[in-house]
């Protein structure tokens, strides 16, 4: 966060330096209004910027054996743009490492799954989770260790998750 906060004032810093020269090169007839205005636009520019490349950023960083099952947009109120352009604030990876069938039957498959969340900080959680590949009956683990029935899921037979769990 730190370092997104110097590379933000770097970039607006550098979008008023090319307000200043432009009032230079009209030897000061634009006017002096264009400084701040440069200034915020750069900003928020490298805002907007390191929003939506932030997805492509996090995958490029992923191990082989982490695969993407699943992404999330948002359309966020008060950045009216991401309603006409979303972009991926969320997704999930499964490591196809952990993948084990240690149960008495194959059908069962204890995996981890990888949640990885874009906010001021990002932010980022795991939970272990087993599959049913028979009924596709997806639920996660609770710290010790027991099923969570109340968080059971059904998944649909093309769902990713599914698919890089039980199929491949």
């Amino acid at each position: 966060m730190f370092w997104t906060f110097v590379a933000t004032v770097v970039c607006g810093l550098g979008a008023a330096g090319i307000a200043l020269g432009i009032r230079a090169a009209t030897r000061n007839k634009a006017p002096k209004w264009i400084i701040p205005v440069f200034a915020g636009a750069g900003m928020l520019g490298y805002l907007i910027y390191t929003e939506y490349t932030w997805y492509d950023h996090k995958q490029s960083r992923l191990p082989e054996e982490a695969v993407v099952v699943n992404t999330e947009t948002d359309g966020i109120f008060w950045r009216p743009w991401t309603f006409v352009f979303p972009y991926v604030t969320a997704f999930s990876t499964v490591d196809v490492k952990s993948i084990s069938r240690d149960t008495n039957s194959d059908d069962i498959v204890r995996f981890t799954l990888y949640r990885f969340e874009q906010k001021l900080a990002d932010a980022v959680s795991h939970r272990i989770h087993i599959i049913n590949c028979a009924t596709r009956e997806l639920v996660p683990l609770g710290s010790d260790g027991t099923p969570r029935i109340d968080n059971l899921k059904v998944l649909e037979p093309g769902d990713a998750l599914y698919k890089t769990v039980c199929v491949e």
